[in-house]
């Protein structure tokens, strides 16, 4: 849902105005999945946009930190990638508009809730699995 604003002109534009000096701010929040307060702040992350709990987050970003994007909908925790370097990164499917972002891991985020978002191909397959024992 896009809002409108007006600029020092008083010029409407459809995108907020950006405050210098504030991309690092701390951004408190409530999870929009499962309503947990979230800290804006974390070991291991300067933007946080994800639940620690159930992973989900909210489209905010275009870039990251710069809280761009006028969406706002619900990403979806749909996989985990790793980096070249090795590390995890959450991948967030927007429920909106299907935009797919990467965020890093926080050193918060529940390491159970993490592993069974990693270990879901295996549990739910996309395709049928033969039976093993009958491949001879």
């Amino acid at each position: 849902m896009a809002h409108t604003f007006r600029d020092p002109d008083g010029d409407l534009s459809h995108t907020p105005r950006r405050r210098p000096g504030r991309r690092h701010e701390r951004n408190d929040f409530t999870c929009v999945h499962c309503r947990a307060p979230v800290s804006g702040t974390s070991f291991g992350t300067k933007h946080r946009n994800h639940c620690p709990r159930c992973l989900w987050s909210r489209h905010v970003d275009e870039h990251p930190g710069d809280r761009a994007a006028v969406c706002r909908s619900p990403m979806e925790p749909v996989a985990v990638a790793a980096r070249d370097d090795g590390e995890w990164a959450i991948v967030h499917r927007c429920t909106a508009c299907a935009k797919i972002n990467l965020n890093r891991v926080a050193g918060d985020d529940d390491e159970l809730a993490l592993l069974a978002l990693a270990l879901r191909p295996l549990a739910l397959p996309a395709f049928p699995l033969l039976d093993v024992r009958r491949r001879e």
